[in-house]
């Protein structure tokens, strides 16, 4: 918690349907609502003018439409609104380094760390030139919160909504929280706040008077004490500028259930496609492939799935997915479906061999210019002209755990340290074995390369000298491709 008020968190007023009121004058001031038009649609935003009827998100769209039957109901046009997320985020940023986007219409700020503010007067009156520069330069409003911290920066620009500002005052927490809803508080939801109800706690006040030793009882230590803690008004999570995403996911919901199994099938498998479209244009790769199944009667089922490695390859993830779904029963009818990727990583698994890879590709170039067709020259350009007509998946060796203990690797004895042996050009992922040893300064892996018309599949092994070295580590393999680098056994 901070003495002073220096942690602003921005939320745009009812994001979707302003920005469709700003660029349609004929919309202004009517009921606009937001979302998928099919009967299965749902509500994304409403406008204020909408909310007086009952409309709010996450609704299903045909019951905002008898609610509101004169309102404007739109397709959401996320291009035109990540443009003016743009212009936002762009005048958080001249504010403060320390910028923490949650979505396109919201965010934290520092205002400590750029130096703008350092006391309440100074925070409220950057909040309030936030808030006109905002609505010249884009026609929108946003609601400003302040505070010591972002819990209650967030609760206090929820209680400023529509178009407000609201500061609370270092100490005054407690006091502004008590009457307020448990549901107010993050991580608070319908299940955990029905269960509250039950035990005859329902403000915030009162998770206080029964105590941390009580909540943790009643909903374990770690949301218990978290619970008491935030109910205090404690917190000191910092304005983080990059955040990590989690997962990457898509999902599609359908006008009509969803009844043939090959139907099912080829929707997943395109669901699949799509998530690892995002999932490259974003940069990372994933471990964790995540079915989403939700039937006819609104149960919704999940189930998931563990690499070896990170992955962004098409064919992995739907092959995943499909086995995922032969464990779900589908015989009453599937309403929607989803795919989604999680355990990102920066890096496939793929990329683990890159370096030797291209080592390995310019010294099998070399032997074939120079008409060799034995060793290493020769074993290298079959295994490129495999790769390229499509060679089968490499396997990692059963001796690869007795390899890593110490025994001979399959194949022949223990190649010296000063001899580390290089990639062939089709290999897609190794493991450690379990008798991997931290601190040893050095261990071995051993990988077996299936290749069609090789009997009984090349073997080698790879050192690996980096003895902080954890299992969800790059595995950084050297090589040796040049002249007298050893073959394959």
């Amino acid at each position: 918690m901070r003495a002073a008020p220096t942690i602003l968190h921005l939320d745009m007023d009812a994001f979707y349907a302003s920005v469709e009121q700003a660029s349609k004058p004929s919309l202004r001031g009517k009921a606009v609502i937001v979302g998928g038009l099919g009967p299965r649609g749902v509500v994304a935003t409403a406008s204020y003018e909408a909310r007086r009827f009952g409309v709010h998100s996450a609704m299903p769209m045909a019951q905002a439409r008898r609610l509101c039957p004169n309102g404007a109901c739109l397709i959401p046009r996320f291009s035109l609104y990540r443009q003016v997320s743009d212009v936002v985020m762009a005048m958080l940023r001249e504010l403060s380094p320390l910028v923490e986007p949650l979505s396109l219409d919201e965010a934290f700020v520092d205002l400590e760390a750029g130096g703008v503010a350092f006391d309440s007067p100074t925070a409220r009156a950057t909040g309030e030139r936030l808030r006109a520069d905002i609505r010249a330069a884009t026609g929108l409003s946003g609601s400003v919160g302040l505070a010591g911290s972002k819990m209650l920066a967030k609760v206090a620009s929820e209680e400023a909504k529509p178009a407000g500002l609201l500061l609370i005052e270092p100490g005054t927490e407690r006091e502004l929280l008590a009457p307020m809803s448990v549901r107010t508080l993050p991580g608070v939801g319908p299940a955990t706040g029905e269960h509250l109800r039950r035990a005859g706690i329902t403000m915030v006040g009162e998770l206080v008077e029964a105590g941390e030793d009580e909540l943790v009882r009643m909903v374990g230590r770690a949301h218990g004490t978290g619970l008491y803690r935030m109910a205090l008004g404690l917190d000191d999570r910092p304005v983080v500028a990059e955040r990590d995403a989690k997962s990457v996911s898509v999902e599609d919901t359908f006008d009509v259930d969803l009844h043939d199994r090959v139907r099912i099938r080829n929707e997943v498998q395109r669901l699949a496609d799509r998530c690892v479209q995002r999932l490259k244009g974003s940069g990372h790769s994933g471990r964790t492939i995540v079915l989403k199944v939700r039937r006819y009667d609104f149960s919704t089922l999940t189930r998931s799935e563990t690499l070896r490695g990170p992955t962004d390859d098409p064919g992995v993830v739907r092959e995943a997915a499909a086995r995922l779904l032969e464990g779900v029963d589908t015989t009453g009818g599937v309403r929607l479906l989803g795919v989604g990727v999680t355990g990102l990583a920066d890096y496939t698994q793929e990329d683990l061999f890159a370096q030797v890879l291209a080592a390995e590709a310019e010294g099998a170039g070399a032997a074939a210019g120079a008409g060799g067709d034995s060793g290493e020259g020769g074993a290298a350009g079959a295994v490129g002209a495999a790769g390229v007509a499509g060679a089968a998946e490499p396997e990692v060796s059963d001796g690869a755990a007795g390899a890593l203990r110490g025994a001979e690797p399959p194949g022949g004895p223990e190649p010296a340290p000063e001899r580390r042996w290089a990639a062939g050009s089709d290999v897609r992922h190794a493991v450690y074995g379990p008798g991997w040893v931290q601190g040893s300064g050095v261990g071995r892996v051993t990988v077996r390369f299936e290749q069609p018309g090789s009997e009984p599949g090349r073997v080698r092994t790879f050192l690996v000298d980096d003895p902080d070295l954890e299992p969800s580590d790059p595995l950084p393999l050297v090589g040796d491709a040049g002249p007298g680098a050893p073959g394959p056994e």
